[in-house]
């Protein structure tokens, strides 16, 4: 086996067949973490089409990009800082190109638009609608990210997007006079040159602190699912990171390359405009697809052998997670969630969680919130006296439909009564307790 097998091998078989349970070196355990997410993230990017969607969302944001500044800044006009709000963008990638007079011509208009005579009902809706779009097309990338079929309420949904809203021109103020009182102090000392230095270090600093605040909060709140802090901040910091690159990168190509004006005129803004968006909502989803590889990197262990695995393994292993459930109830002990099972006996998170679904279906187990805990346990759903090896087989062979076929022949028919008389017997054979196994 030559160098590049053995990397095949390594990167889609015995990476999976470790477990951060396994490993006791905190140093191995962080770089095993580090590659599985890695390979699901790129993994993702390619099965789950992130291209793609990010050219649609690209195309929704383009529709949108004005009514979400219209809204943005009616906020901070509302609250009296319009000004550092346009400042803000004259300081950003839009300002290097000399978008923003005409981005604010276009906002003052659609406002005025909005509020004029008889169509102020008709221009608020189209505001609120293009938002409102923009916002729902971006959810429902996260949710195909996360595998998430089912998107929140719509009251939920305008909840948080307005939340948005008004989180973006506090946060924005909030950069602004962090950097305005730095500017102050730094005058009053302009004769220490380790100050001024620090001065610029930090204002620096806020730009991406708060691109990483930014990014961190979308991948927690917009797909309905629960998203873990240290699934998101990691992400965040590393998009937040490469988002501010990009900008400067597209101030140096603004700056080096200006034939762009040359070729395209008055219209060389329009394409590194949408370079940059499409760069942009690539990243971003590439950085929730990252938050769900963090959070859910057990899941995939053992990925291959789990495809492949017998009907007898998959037995043993349902019928001894289930005699644990039994024994912990006897004794009086709390019920265990899905990732305690497995972290406690070194079991693959996929596999624990599919056999207790199927325990649970068949009746055997039953889901029960503990307090404390978000997610749900399993405790016997009967009593244990009565829960046997036959009882167990017997409802998995009944679980779901049977006797659909319209068309069998007299074989077949007098073939399935004596099949479910030998099954009867068999299943009368097994007359042991799971709580003595």
């Amino acid at each position: 086996m030559n160098s590049f097998q053995r990397i095949r091998q390594f990167i889609t078989i015995d990476l999976w067949r470790t477990s951060g349970n396994d490993i006791t070196s905190g140093t191995k355990r962080i770089i095993y973490a580090a590659l599985k997410t890695i390979v699901l993230s790129i993994r993702g990017f390619v099965n789950k089409d992130l291209n793609i969607r990010a050219s649609g969302l690209t195309y929704s944001l383009m529709f949108a990009i004005v009514p979400i500044l219209a809204m943005v800044l009616a906020v901070a006009k509302g609250f009296g800082f319009a000004e550092i709000i346009e400042q803000e963008l004259n300081d950003s990638f839009l300002g290097q190109m000399n978008m923003v007079p005409m981005i604010m011509g276009f906002v003052e208009r659609y406002l005025s638009t909005a509020q004029g005579g008889a169509f102020i009902g008709v221009g608020l809706l189209i505001l609120l609608w293009a938002v409102y779009s923009f916002f729902r097309t971006l959810e429902q990338s996260f949710n195909g990210i996360w595998n998430v079929n089912k998107s929140r309420s719509v009251t939920r949904q305008l909840m948080t997007y307005i939340f948005i809203l008004f989180l973006i021109p506090i946060l924005m103020v909030v950069s602004s006079g962090l950097s305005i009182f730095f500017n102050t102090a730094a005058e009053s000392v302009a004769h220490v040159s380790t100050f001024r230095f620090m001065h610029r270090g930090f204002v620096k600093f806020l730009s991406f602190f708060f691109a990483w605040a930014v990014f961190t909060w979308m991948y927690i709140a917009i797909p309905n699912t629960r998203v873990q802090f240290r699934s998101a901040v990691i992400p965040g910091v590393v998009i937040g990171t490469l988002f501010q690159l990009l900008q400067m990168l597209t101030v140096y190509i603004i700056v080096f390359l200006g034939r762009t004006s040359v070729i395209y005129g008055a219209f060389a803004s329009i394409p590194l405009l949408l370079t940059w968006l499409q760069w942009s909502c690539l990243m971003l989803l590439t950085g929730a697809q990252m938050s769900y590889s963090i959070q859910n990197k057990e899941e995939f262990e053992y990925e291959t052998e789990l495809n492949t695995m017998s009907r007898r393994y998959k037995d043993y292993v349902m019928l001894y997670l289930l005699s644990v459930i039994i024994r912990r109830f006897e004794s009086d002990q709390p019920a265990q969630t899905v990732r305690e099972l497995a972290q406690e006996h070194h079991l693959p998170t996929r596999l624990v969680s599919r056999l207790l679904s199927r325990l649970t279906e068949i009746g055997i187990l039953c889901e029960v919130r503990r307090d404390g805990v978000e997610e749900a346990t399993y405790q016997p759903a009967l009593d244990t006296h009565l829960i046997t090896l036959s009882m167990v087989y017997e409802r998995i062979d009944e679980q779901g439909t049977e006797l659909f076929l319209t068309h069998t022949t007299d074989e077949m028919t007098a073939f399935w009564e004596r099949f479910r008389v030998i099954r009867e017997k068999l299943n009368a054979q097994g007359k042991i307790y799971i709580r003595d196994i």
